[in-house]
């Protein structure tokens, strides 16, 4: 068996901000940041605004923050320069501070914020991932398989798999899950029938 420890982990964090507290806010979390990616195993961070995603209205302020496990995600949980930052936070937000952990691509398949949409099914997920897995990995194969040919297989497979993860989780996946949305989400018929015309 294969443990957690070992997969990409991806932690969103929804944050109300005082009102009048943004630009502030905003600045410790660039800050924030910009410290989490000096640690190890840090795979990326995107601080999300109010109005920043098409179609969803909220006023919370959303960190997506991404290590290759949960062992390197949980140094960075626990180290002092984390909490040194949480603490330059604090003044500028109010309310309950919402935090989810999830493993490998299911941030993309959550619904938003606020929203009752309930999950897709996994199948679909299973479906989408594939439509996005399979032609990444066949331009990365493509594009790099002369290059990677001198290689050992051990490492073609790490440099190839980390490619796709990373295509798949800050290209590919956000696309596809805004264009099969209307599949992924579909709106129940009761909802439809209670909608104005």
């Amino acid at each position: 068996m294969i443990s957690t420890a070992e997969h990409a982990v991806t932690v969103l964090i929804s944050r109300q901000v005082k009102q009048g507290c943004e630009a502030e806010f905003e600045r410790v979390m660039d800050q924030i940041i910009a410290v989490a990616a000096t640690f190890k195993g840090h795979l990326g961070a995107q601080l999300i605004r109010p109005g920043d995603e098409q179609g969803v209205y909220d006023s919370l302020y959303h960190i997506v923050l991404a290590f290759d496990s949960e062992i390197n995600l949980k140094t960075w949980q626990n180290s002092p320069a984390r909490s040194l930052g949480l603490a330059a936070a604090a003044p500028f937000i109010e309310g309950q501070t919402l935090v989810r952990q999830m493993s490998g691509l299911a941030h993309w398949f959550q619904p938003p914020a606020g929203s009752r949409q309930v999950p897709p099914p996994r199948w679909k997920v299973a479906v989408v991932t594939w439509l996005g897995i399979f032609p990444t990995v066949y331009l990365l194969f493509f594009s790099l398989g002369d290059m990677l040919a001198p290689w050992p297989l051990l490492g073609r497979i790490m440099l190839l798999t980390v490619l796709v993860v990373i295509t798949m989780t800050w290209l590919v996946a956000p696309q596809l899950t805004r264009l099969f949305k209307p599949w992924l989400y579909p709106v129940a018929k009761s909802q439809a029938s209670a909608s104005p015309h």
